[in-house]
């Protein structure tokens, strides 16, 4: 932040040495506050100016005194306006202790942010992923932003991360960049991340996340019912770009797999099982988690329509996740859907529609979803009212001994 500096060399009479030579002390002051030290340089009193603030005369002494003091001032001005730069804020005690060496040594969130973004990028297709490291790099330029906006300051300190900082950085995330509750979250969990790297090095002692609580809202994601997907189906496609795209989502909606396990999927994952019958055997791009599902027979089906039909050994006509996203936008409104067609619905859709609302239990929906957590499946599925009104058919029935004594008390 902009503050008052000043830098004044003066002896220290009370401190005349048996030479008479009297030792030279510096003062620093920053808005108002100063804070002093021996420069470790002695001077004769018959060649010090006190208004001047050095020696004078032209003898070797004065020279060589003068030299001196002129590199302190020029090192304290270096080291206040890299501070200024680099901090939170700036005291003249700080400025004193760098200049001594007693200060720790300074690591700034940006630069280390960088570096471990830079490892992420190096892990991408051995443990991370592309869209990870993304996320990262844009929780990076979110916080770079911040810190010039607030701070006017092209990067901070680690040591200057507060609680403050972070409660500021999450509103800047919410009125600034516009982000929504739940990617607001995401992107504080990724910052915590480079704070816990920060703690995990010894350059932070306290957690500023220590009283900051991350929580994400349970979001009603959407799906497709089963009308709805007859009406895709149905629906003759006017191009064949929008048919290639109405199978790969079709393909999900009876599969769960994710955009980017579609597009990795090669004829070696589909492969019969115990039971003699074709599984897709892969493993989640995101988790690196095994996934295992039965193959239905509408998926066969697609894969039988383009099978020896593509390239590069594909098995599937697959597309850009944003075109394919682009297109489905003009497939719903072909087909009169009014609900915002995502590929990641089709993931939704299989969850809903076509396991949990048919009685598959949620633990094998989850272990073929390929989460590592079944609270993780419970946010993609709801129970529909169509499997409600299944369940509770005929229930009436079991309790008909019942029914009968309050028949006999009402009357």
């Amino acid at each position: 932040m902009k503050s008052t500096f000043s830098i004044c060399f003066y002896v220290k009479k009370d401190k005349q040495k048996a030479n008479g030579m009297y030792p030279i002390f510096v003062r620093i002051t920053v808005d108002g506050i100063a804070s002093r030290f021996n420069t470790k340089l002695d001077v004769s009193p018959d060649i010090w100016d006190a208004k001047a603030g050095k020696a004078v005369g032209r003898s070797a002494e004065a020279g060589r005194i003068n030299r001196m003091l002129s590199d302190i001032n020029a090192s304290l001005n270096t080291i206040y306006h890299e501070m200024q730069r680099r901090d939170n804020y700036v005291t003249a005690e700080k400025v004193k202790n760098e200049f001594l060496g007693h200060s720790d040594n300074h690591e700034t969130i940006l630069a280390l942010f960088q570096k471990h973004n830079d490892d992420v990028k190096q892990l991408i297709g051995i443990s991370k992923t592309k869209a990870t490291y993304q996320k990262y790099e844009v929780t990076k330029r979110h916080l770079a932003e911040f810190i010039q906006r607030k701070y006017h300051l092209s990067d901070i300190s680690i040591k200057e991360i507060t609680p403050m900082f972070i409660t500021d950085f999450e509103l800047y995330l919410r009125t600034a960049c516009k982000c929504g509750y739940n990617t607001t979250a995401k992107f504080m969990q990724f910052f915590k991340r480079i704070i816990i790297i920060a703690r995990n090095n010894g350059i932070l002692e306290k957690d500023p996340f220590a009283n900051y609580k991350i929580r994400l809202e349970k979001v009603d994601r959407g799906y497709l019912t089963e009308d709805e997907i007859k009406i895709i189906l149905k629906k003759k496609m006017v191009s064949e770009r929008l048919e290639h795209v109405r199978d790969l989502f079709i393909f999900s909606c009876f599969t769960g797999l994710a955009y980017s396990d579609v597009a990795n999927l090669r004829e070696e994952n589909i492969r019969k099982s115990f039971d003699g019958k074709l599984w897709i055997m892969t493993k989640r791009q995101k988790t690196n988690t095994d996934v295992n599902v039965p193959l239905l027979d509408i998926p066969k089906m697609i894969l039988k329509k383009y099978k020896g039909k593509l390239p590069n050994g594909k098995i599937l006509p697959v597309i850009s996740n944003q075109k394919l996203n682009a297109y489905l936008k003009e497939i719903a409104d072909i087909c009169g859907i009014k609900k915002n067609l995502t590929f990641h619905l089709a993931r939704h859709t299989f969850a809903t529609t076509t396991t949990l609302a048919k009685g598959v239990p949620i633990e094998t929906v989850s272990k073929m979803l390929g989460h590592t957590n079944i609270e993780t499946t419970q946010i993609y599925a709801r129970i529909t009212n169509s499997k409600i009104g299944n369940d509770m058919q005929g229930l009436d029935k079991k309790f008909v001994g019942i029914e009968k004594i309050y028949k006999e008390i009402a009357l």
